[in-house]
């Protein structure tokens, strides 16, 4: 293949994945999931590093922007968020160092979520909530802290 030929399919390549990644902010993983069928990978790793160092494939301003999106549509708890994050396929040390970096603002978003479910679920016996939260991976501490502020 000639080197006008390579550039070409790599355009095309490039283009593809563009208006994937344009239509919605993927994550690498993603990516290369939905690339997979394409015969030559090596390309697709050059295309997705080409973009890396662009900025339009960027893990970490993924995880900021997929974050704020839960937290304003959803009650999850931390172990949630990660679970939705790990399924897009962002490294768990992006992952850590995106939580270290804010942990007070996740854990009392966690107690602010906690006590929403609670306060949805009053029907409920204390004890049926508390087990309906720690199975959502809500912390004890959380759970515990939620209770209190509706308490009082």
């Amino acid at each position: 293949m000639s080197t006008i030929e390579e550039l070409e399919e790599f355009d095309k390549l490039k283009t593809k994945v563009l208006k994937y990644i344009m239509y919605k902010k993927r994550t690498e993983k993603e990516v290369k999931r939905k690339f997979a069928n394409i015969e030559n990978q090596y390309m697709l790793d050059d295309v997705i590093e080409n973009l890396k160092e662009i900025g339009y494939i960027d893990d970490s301003n993924y995880v900021e922007r997929a974050v704020a999106e839960f937290i304003n549509l959803n009650n999850l708890s931390l172990k949630e968020l990660k679970y939705k994050l790990m399924s897009k396929g962002i490294e768990s040390n992006v992952m850590e160092d995106y939580v270290d970096a804010h942990i007070e603002e996740l854990q009392e978003y966690e107690i602010n979520s906690a006590k929403n479910i609670i306060l949805k679920k009053q029907d409920m016996e204390e004890q049926q909530i508390i087990q309906f939260l720690l199975k959502k991976g809500y912390k004890m501490d959380s759970i515990k802290e939620a209770i209190n502020i509706i308490s009082n």
